[in-house]
């Protein structure tokens, strides 16, 4: 997933309030922010409303600063009848820096649901992608 190949689906920039105890961003406001951008490209998927079944995979390899630009990227890996599987990849460009850095990844799963929230089958796709779920 290259930044220089296509864009984010998120780009934002943590505040102070959303550091944790030893200063660095919070984990929680980076995976709200890629379940975020995980859902929003689960949606186009679906062709509609989806909701977040599982984090079946999730990796902090370096830590989020205040101020850091922080970009998510998502590759829809698989799509059943009625799951969107998704990996995402958090990516920082540190304040005054050039270099970007990978400092997390992970995989959601999201389904497609009606309005009361039961599962509906995800619409046929152009893709091979495809499986059983």
């Amino acid at each position: 997933m290259s930044e220089s190949r296509r864009d984010p689906i998120v780009r934002t920039v943590p505040q102070p309030a959303d550091m944790n105890g030893n200063g660095d961003i919070f984990g929680g406001w980076v995976l709200s922010q890629m379940d975020i951008a995980g859902g929003s490209l689960a949606a186009r998927v679906a062709k509609g409303r989806v909701a977040t079944v599982a984090i079946t995979a999730m990796t902090f390899v370096q830590p989020i600063k205040v101020g850091d630009m922080v970009s998510i990227y998502g590759d829809v890996v698989k799509v059943g009848r009625t799951s969107i599987t998704i990996d995402l990849e958090t990516v920082v460009r540190r304040r005054h820096e050039e270099t970007d850095l990978r400092v997390s990844h992970g995989t959601f799963v999201f389904v497609a649901i009606v309005n009361v929230g039961k599962p509906r089958q995800v619409p046929v796709q152009d893709s091979a992608a495809r499986g059983s779920t």
